[in-house]
């Protein structure tokens, strides 16, 4: 464990051997051996010259590698440029560009671009359990292009509600001294975020918000503090500023590394932003890539999800 890589120059070296890279993650996949991922089975063996295992229960997908059944799956991309990646992206305070990863790794920036969505993936926590307690900050914003700097075709197609054109709703909810959760809304209407916090909060919770008129009552199940901006951003215990530094952080990477995130795909910069934020304490960089890499498996995207063409007549 000592010699695992703790920088990115570390991890260069480190995983240009493929023989490590396997290594790793049959640790991280099968800390308790190698099971077949369909059936299950241990009874399996290593075919050490093709670097893939045979599962002993006939079935007919006995023979499998590494990358069955992860955000790996059926990508020629060797073991060596993902696991790179997947360091930089877990790791870079602003993200990374799918034109960067191209340059970096030798591939088209077509191929960079899947890659990091398929990484998001992995990055998705789906172990938030139980609701957020003590004290939370809640606040809204709008993430998108400035609609003088887009074409009249693509301005009537964002339209967004109270968030003008081209911009997208988004909710934060920041539990002080724990995790952040973002979720995307229809609109900022008291309906919908009243919805969330219920969702999201544990009843009896002290919520921080702005003086957004949509936070209104919140009082009937919360004890809920409100900061008015136009007066002041602290009085005391009461603000939202962690959620606020949450969201320039986002902004920061979606402006200046990603430039232009369509809606569609902007609940997967989410969760990559929200994945960095909540393991940012207490963690190294070693350690937020083998958290990572424990998320891989189980996870699948294709090419036609991502693009939104899955179920579309594929024409040979």
């Amino acid at each position: 464990m000592s010699a695992e890589p703790k920088t990115l120059q570390e991890a260069i070296i480190y995983f240009s051997d493929l023989d490590k890279c396997l290594s790793y993650l049959v640790e991280r996949r099968w800390p308790n051996g190698v099971v077949c991922p369909t059936c299950g089975s241990k009874d399996i063996s290593f075919l050490a010259s093709r670097k893939v295992w045979q599962c002993k229960t006939r079935h007919p997908k006995s023979q499998f590698s590494i990358k069955v059944g992860t955000i790996f799956e059926d990508s020629p991309i060797g073991l060596d440029k993902w696991l790179l990646v997947m360091w930089m992206l877990a790791n870079c305070k602003n993200g990374i560009s799918s034109y960067e990863v191209s340059r970096n790794i030798g591939v088209t920036q077509k191929t960079a671009w899947f890659m990091l969505h398929r990484i998001r993936l992995a990055l998705h926590d789906e172990s938030f359990s139980g609701k957020l307690s003590g004290e939370v900050e809640v606040d809204e914003t709008f993430i998108g292009g400035k609609a003088r700097n887009m074409h009249k075709s693509v301005r009537s197609r964002r339209i967004c509600g109270t968030g003008g054109v081209g911009k997208v709703a988004v909710m934060g909810l920041l539990e002080r001294h724990g995790e952040v959760r973002t979720t995307i809304l229809p609109n900022v209407r008291r309906k919908a975020l009243h919805g969330e916090i219920s969702k999201h909060i544990e009843e009896g919770s002290t919520v921080y918000s702005d003086a957004f008129s949509s936070y209104g009552k919140l009082d009937n199940r919360y004890v809920h503090n409100v900061i008015d901006h136009a007066e002041t951003y602290v009085r005391d215990n009461v603000h939202t500023n962690g959620i606020e530094n949450f969201w320039s952080l986002l902004k920061r990477g979606i402006s200046g590394t990603y430039v232009s995130v369509e809606p569609f795909h902007l609940f997967r910069y989410l969760d990559e932003q929200v994945f960095r934020y909540n393991n940012r304490k207490g963690m190294n960089d070693n350690n937020r890539f083998n958290l990572a890499v424990r998320q891989i498996a189980g996870k699948r995207l294709t090419y036609a999800e991502v693009t939104g063409k899955e179920g579309e007549k594929q024409i040979n």
